[in-house]
């Protein structure tokens, strides 16, 4: 049985420990605060918990899309291009080149590392409500299996049908859910991440034991009061649950 420590570094940034291999999600790891000009111009209050510099070496990236610089920026650029293997959506393959790998919804991949091996399979997501797919782009989520559990990384996404398909598959243990609320002026009340209502349904919809907040700090857009994701899941049907990672400190999951 696989051993597996979390540590959150900030965003949707997670670096995992599983056995022998070690994992990182989507790199935004530039120091904060910092200004990102773009279509829908982006601003990051604080930095990550730990550096780029500081990072062991990554054996596996798991990103689930290189549009936006809230899930890949320039010092996670720098340290994608250092991972011994990237796992992204086939568009985000094909713009990063290198030893990114892209991965169809549903297609499955086996990693392996000294003695760990594990099997990631990629999952829907949807950076937005029905109709915004040409604006936001391809994302995708992923599911991790190690020898003694069963990991799933949300990516950015708002709830819809399609997800409801992880839970009928995987019998997941710790969904890391990308909440936030993310919203943009120019957009309105359109949400281009979970709620923390949505991510409560979600975790039903998938039956996890342990729910892993992520992608709800540190960014102007991500503006939902964290606490709102705590009072979510009081509903006794979720109780015990829901568990947040000290930024910056291993934990075991």
């Amino acid at each position: 049985m696989s051993a597996v420590t979390a540590t959150y570094l900030g965003t949707a940034t997670v670096l995992l420990r599983i056995g022998d291999l070690t994992v990182l999600t989507d790199p935004a790891l530039d120091p904060g605060p910092a200004d990102y000009p773009a279509v829908r111009p982006l601003h990051r209050t604080t930095g990550p918990a730990l550096s780029a510099d500081r990072l062991p070496p990554i054996d596996l990236v798991l990103l689930s899309h290189d549009q936006h610089f809230d899930n890949l920026d320039h010092a996670g650029r720098r340290v994608i291009g250092r991972a011994a293997s990237v796992l992204t959506t086939p568009e985000a393959a094909d713009r990063l080149g290198g030893r990114a790998e892209g991965l169809r919804t549903w297609e499955a991949r086996k990693v392996s590392t000294g003695t760990t091996t594990v099997t990631v399979t990629a999952t829907p997501a949807r950076h937005g409500p029905e109709g915004t797919e040409q604006a936001t782009g391809p994302v995708t989520g992923f599911v991790v299996e190690y020898d003694g559990g069963t990991l799933y990384v949300s990516g950015d996404t708002v709830r819809h049908d399609a997800l409801a398909e992880i839970g009928e598959r995987f019998a997941v243990d710790t969904a890391f859910l990308h909440f936030g609320d993310a919203r943009f002026p120019s957009t309105g009340d359109r949400a281009f991440s979970l709620s923390a209502r949505e991510g409560a349904a979600l975790a039903r919809t998938l039956r996890a034991r342990t729910v892993v907040p992520l992608h709800f700090d540190s960014w102007d857009h991500l503006a939902e009061d964290p606490a709102r994701i705590t009072e979510a899941f009081t509903a006794p049907d979720l109780a015990g649950r829901l568990r947040w990672l000290a930024p910056g400190v291993p934990e075991h999951l």
